[in-house]
């Protein structure tokens, strides 16, 4: 699995129809019609995000790694 930013896995779930809701300090709370779940993204920089939080995310927003 490629490691993502928080600024680069941001990218992809708005590319995935994810909605920016709100900014609460360096962290980015995403939202999608129709889904009651709410990914919350730390952007800090451009530090890679932990291998284990990059898959929770991505398998909450059901995105999978070849879709990136």
């Amino acid at each position: 699995m490629k490691a993502l930013s928080g600024r680069e896995l941001a990218h992809v779930l708005e590319s995935h129809g994810w909605a920016l809701l709100r900014v609460q300090g360096s962290h980015h709370i995403f939202a999608k019609r129709g889904s009651e779940v709410r990914l919350s993204v730390p952007v800090h920089a451009n530090r890679p995000l932990k291998k284990g939080l990059q898959r929770h995310l991505m398998r909450m927003a059901g995105i999978d790694e070849a879709d990136l």
